[in-house]
C-alpha cells in the first residue's frame, strides 16, 4: 500500500475543487426559513378581520433557493387589540409605514380581538385593516412561546369561593362571566394581568410607567401641540366645546392647559420643548385608556386572554429571522421604549426610526428649559 504525500500545491487545488460546493452550501443553508418563520406561515388560528375567515400571514417557502418575496416583512402580534401596548405601538408603527413601505417592508400586525374589536381599533389608530390578522385565542402566540404572563393560579374554591370572585370581577371592566366554566379562567387572567400592572413578573412594567410620569430626556416630544384628552365626557351640549366645558378632566391642547373639575391651570413644564416632558407620556396613555374603558365590550372579545403579551419578528425575503423582541411586561414592547422603533434603522434609516411622529427632538441633548417649579401653579 503506498501513501500519498500531501503537498501545499495539492491542498489548495483540492480546496479550490471543493470551494462551489461548500458555497452553494451555504446559500441553501441561509435562504432557507428560520423556525420561527415556518410556524407562522403554517397557522391555521388566523383570521380576516374583513371576512371572518382562516387567512394566511407569511407565504410558505417552496424553494429554498429562491426568494419567498421580494420584500422583507416586519410581524408584530399585538396584546389584546384593547391594550396599552397595542395602541401606542401602533402610533408609531403607522407614522413610520411610509418610511416602511418606501424600503421594502411589508408591515403585518395580528391581535387578539374579532371583527367588531379590529374596526374600533382601526378607526382609532388610523392603521389600515388590511394590515391586520386577528388570532382570537392567541394560539399562534402559544405556538411561538409568547410570553403568557406570570402563570399564578387562584387558590381553589375552598379558599376563594366563586361568589367572592364575581364579587370582585363586578368591580373590575366587563361583564361578569355567566357560566362556571368561565369564571375562574377570566379571573385567573385579571389575576395575573393586575399583578403586571405592579411589576409583578413583568419586568421592566414599572420603570417604564414611572417614565410616563416623571419624562424622559432621552425621548422625542410624544403629545402634539393641538392633542387634548377629555375624561368624563358628560354630553349634552349643543356643540364640542360645550361637551367639553361639561367634562371633569380636559388636557391640552398641548400639555399644558388643565381642566380638573371647577379648576383651571397650566402646568409648570408647559414651555418645556424637545423631549418627553413629565406625564406627556402618561397623558397618550391616559387617552388611550379612555377610549378602551369607554369601548371595553367592543375591544375585549375574550378576557382570559388579557395577560397574553405580544412580539415582533423581521423577516428578509427568504424568510431568515433578522430581528425578534418577546415582550414579558405591560408597556414593555420594545427593547429601546424611548425610541421603541430603533431596531428598524438598519433598514429605514436612522432619522425615520429615532422619531417616527416628527414631534420637536432634541435627541437627548440641549433641550429648551422652562421655569420649572418656580413657575406660577397656574392660572384659576
Amino acid at each position: 500500500m503506498m501513501l500519498r504525500m500531501v503537498t501545499p500545491a495539492s491542498a489548495i487545488a483540492s480546496l479550490v475543487t471543493l470551494l462551489p460546493f461548500f458555497l452553494v452550501s451555504s446559500v441553501h443553508s441561509f435562504s432557507s426559513p428560520s423556525p420561527t418563520y415556518n410556524k407562522i406561515a403554517s397557522a391555521t388560528s388566523i383570521l380576516s378581520p374583513i371576512t371572518g375567515e382562516p387567512t394566511s400571514l407569511l407565504q410558505p417557502n417552496s424553494n429554498d433557493d429562491a426568494p419567498i418575496t421580494n420584500k422583507k416583512t416586519l410581524v408584530v402580534f399585538l396584546p389584546q387589540l384593547g391594550e396599552f401596548d397595542s395602541f401606542e405601538y401602533c402610533e408609531q408603527l403607522h407614522a413610520a409605514q411610509p418610511a416602511l413601505q418606501s424600503n421594502g417592508i411589508d408591515l403585518k400586525l395580528v391581535g387578539i380581538g374579532d371583527a367588531t374589536s379590529a374596526q374600533r381599533f382601526c378607526s382609532f389608530t388610523g392603521i389600515d385593516i388590511r394590515s391586520l390578522s386577528l388570532d382570537p385565542t392567541a394560539r399562534l402566540y402559544q405556538d411561538l412561546e409568547l410570553y403568557p404572563g406570570p402563570a399564578f393560579s387562584l387558590p381553589n374554591r375552598d379558599i376563594v369561593s366563586d361568589d367572592l370572585l364575581k364579587f370582585v370581577l363586578k368591580s373590575l371592566p366587563g361583564a361578569v362571566p355567566e357560566t362556571t366554566e368561565e369564571l375562574r379562567p377570566v379571573a385567573t387572567a385579571w389575576w395575573n394581568y393586575l399583578a403586571m400592572c405592579a411589576g409583578i413578573g413583568a419586568p421592566g412594567t414599572l420603570r417604564e410607567i414611572l417614565r410616563g410620569y416623571f419624562g424622559d430626556v432621552a425621548g422625542p416630544e410624544r403629545f402634539g401641540d393641538e392633542d387634548v384628552v377629555v375624561v368624563g365626557r358628560n354630553g349634552g351640549g349643543d356643540d364640542d366645546d360645550d361637551d367639553i366645558d361639561r367634562a371633569f378632566l380636559v388636557i391640552g391642547p398641548g400639555v399644558g392647559p388643565v381642566k380638573l373639575g371647577p379648576f383651571r391651570y397650566t402646568q409648570w413644564f408647559a414651555d418645556e420643548r424637545g423631549y418627553t416632558r413629565p406625564v406627556e407620556l402618561a397623558t397618550v396613555r391616559l387617552r388611550n385608556m379612555v377610549e378602551v374603558l369607554t369601548q371595553w365590550d367592543v375591544y375585549v372579545s375574550d378576557p382570559s386572554t388579557i395577560a397574553q403579551r405580544g412580539g415582533t419578528f423581521l423577516f428578509d425575503e427568504y424568510g431568515n429571522e433578522l430581528y425578534s423582541y418577546k415582550s414579558k411586561g405591560v408597556l414593555t414592547y420594545s427593547e429601546t421604549m424611548s425610541r421603541p422603533l430603533m431596531f428598524l434603522a438598519p433598514y429605514i434609516g436612522e432619522e425615520a426610526a429615532r422619531n417616527p411622529l416628527g414631534l420637536l427632538d432634541t435627541r437627548g441633548g440641549k433641550y429648551k428649559r422652562g421655569r420649572g417649579v418656580l413657575k406660577p401653579a397656574g392660572k384659576v
